[in-house]
């Protein structure tokens, strides 16, 4: 029996790979064949992956291809086949099924892809290697060398997805710590132009008695998050509608559900569906892209973004569900003014994330056939990022380059929302405020390396010095009401004096003592000696006045999905 490794090598550790475990879990492909998975991240060095691999002996080699990745398998294939000289390499995924043959005429180290969908083909490939005089023509999806030539079979139908295996171990040991992904459908109805999706015809769905039996194992298990991968989750109402009611029916108070959405097919009738769930049983991920008509337009995207708004504010309204809206810079006819338009539009909406993408050329997809209409010049290597467009030349790419990493540290990370939005308000847009700031980040080289989140205060506190009639009392109350609710405090910033706890400790000490009160507010801490809690949780009194102060209570044993702490007024 051959020894068959499978590779993956993911963007981060906590993300695992979907595809790896579809394929040796396969009409029981783990247990007829020997299988191994080896998953690694971008972060591990190329020779650590090298070693791990040799140390496998595989037969066979299999490796899954996308753009955060491709760079790396392409310099680990020669090596191996230097030092495992009898190893066939076999490629899959995006990365490599839409040139398949010129790949394989530039690499000769890899012997065959996987075109498409692999399952099926897959399975096959693994029952004829297993033969001793083996043959592959029959084999559908799959582009192989022989005797120096390349040889291309005919494409593989899409797969019945009712027999998709559950990917996971049910104790789900093998995501310990990581993202969990599920797919209920594969297509996409849309045709954006950047998108491979856009050349698939139609969606499949996963018959709904599997999907109810798979998300059951989720719920028993009380994982922490479930990602849809489906590209558009409510393409279709009835199995949207199916899987939100299974879910609503047997939440189990911990789990969250990811989905990506198109906000315009929510109706009222389903906003009034998620009216009563609970808070973060689900997030929707929303890609926007560009407020800009004509940009819309020549991304094939059929988006009223009024509408969208309109939805979008109607879920914020019901404050249960997280939003994470999308932009996409460096798409057609979007220059920098008129990004900063559809940035101010999005921010408006005041998503709990708001995701500022570079668009990224793939292979395969319209917008790669159209880069000399539109100008748009991207690097050679993966994930083939723009560098230019005729509308948006390269200082402005850098420039909003800086300003994405001001809003992952200011905004999205959740950990200065109350201080950035105070300071917002003395700029023209939040464009503006972002601007502002990433033009102080990079002129004081602050880009140069990565900073503590007591240093981020600091720069925070060096910017603020150059806006006018700023409250700065008021600032520094709201900056550390953000840094309580992210953690118990520790270390402040040496500039942050403002301290009222002093004056109510015998109080705060008399609410720990309360037990009504830790029942109420803590009642996992009922039975704790009140000098435990203290240590636990934390009362901050904020507001010089003693006649209105306000005291906050945070409990950091319950957080949202951005880790911020529940938080309760409280009287002392």
């Amino acid at each position: 029996m051959k020894k068959f490794v499978l590779a993956a090598i993911s963007a981060k550790f906590i993300h695992s790979s979907l595809a790896l475990k579809y394929l040796s879990k396969f009409e029981g492909n783990n247990i007829k064949h020997k299988i191994v998975t080896a998953e690694f991240t971008i972060n591990h060095r190329i020779d650590f992956i090298l070693e791990e691999l040799f140390r496998c002996s595989p037969d066979v080699l299999f490796f899954s291809c996308y753009i955060w990745n491709i760079e790396m398998v392409k310099q680990l294939c020669p090596a191996l086949k230097k030092i495992l000289p009898h190893c066939s390499i076999i490629l899959g995924g995006p990365e490599v099924s839409y040139d398949s043959v010129e790949f394989l005429k530039k690499h000769s180290s890899v012997d065959a892809i996987i075109r498409g969908e692999g399952e099926l083909t897959f399975t096959e490939l693994l029952d004829a290697l297993e033969k001793e005089n083996y043959n592959l023509t029959s084999i559908k999806g799959l582009t192989y060398k022989e005797s120096n030539e390349i040889f291309v079979n005919p494409d593989r139908e899409p797969l019945d997805l009712a027999r998709l295996p559950f990917p996971y171990e049910k104790d789900f040991s093998d995501v310990k710590e990581k993202i969990i992904y599920y797919e209920s459908s594969r297509g996409c109805p849309y045709r954006c132009a950047y998108c491979l999706s856009s050349v698939e015809k139609g969606v499949r769905f996963v018959p709904l008695d599997k999907v109810f039996i798979d998300l059951q194992f989720f719920l028993d298990a009380n994982v922490r998050q479930v990602k849809f991968v489906d590209r558009t989750f409510n393409c279709n109402r009835k199995h949207t509608m199916a899987v939100w009611e299974y879910i609503a029916k047997h939440d189990n108070g911990v789990t969250n559900f990811h989905f990506e959405l198109t906000a315009d097919l929510l109706d009222d009738e389903m906003i009034e569906f998620l009216r009563p769930l609970r808070k973060g049983l689900f997030q929707f991920e929303i890609g926007v892209q560009s407020t800009n008509p004509n940009t819309i337009e020549a991304i094939n995207r059929n988006v009223d973004f009024k509408k969208l708004s309109a939805i979008v504010q109607k879920v914020k309204a019901l404050d249960n569900i997280h939003q994470h809206l999308d932009l996409i810079a460096g798409l057609p006819y979007e220059d920098y003014n008129s990004f900063a338009n559809s940035f101010n539009d999005v921010y408006a909406l005041q998503p709990e994330q708001l995701q500022l993408g570079f668009l990224k050329v793939l292979k395969g997809s319209p917008m790669h056939n159209r880069c000399k209409e539109f100008g748009i010049i991207y690097r050679d290597y993966a994930p083939y990022e723009v560098l230019a467009t005729k509308f948006l030349p390269h200082s402005d790419i850098l420039r909003l380059i800086y300003i994405e990493e001001m809003l992952e540290l200011f905004y999205n990370s959740g950990k200065f929302l109350n201080s950035t939005q105070y300071l917002i308000g003395f700029f023209s847009s939040p464009f503006a405020f972002y601007e502002n700031i990433s033009q102080y980040w990079v002129a004081g080289n602050h880009h140069c390396k990565s900073h503590s989140k007591v240093e981020l205060c600091d720069i925070l506190y060096g910017f603020i010095q150059g806006i006018e009639n700023i409250d700065l009392e008021k600032w520094m109350w709201l900056l550390k009401f953000d840094l309580c609710l992210h953690e118990k405090p520790k270390k402040m910033p040496s500039w942050l004096t403002l301290d009222n706890n002093a004056l109510y400790r015998e109080r705060i000490m008399e609410f720990y003592q309360n037990a009504e009160n830790i029942q109420t507010y803590l009642p996992q801490y009922q039975g704790y000696d009140p000098k435990q809690i203290y240590r636990l949780a934390h009362i901050e009194v904020f507001g010089n006045d003693t006649n209105d102060h306000k005291a906050v209570l945070f409990d950091y044993d319950h957080r949202d999905l951005l880790n911020n702490a529940t938080y309760h007024f409280i009287e002392l």
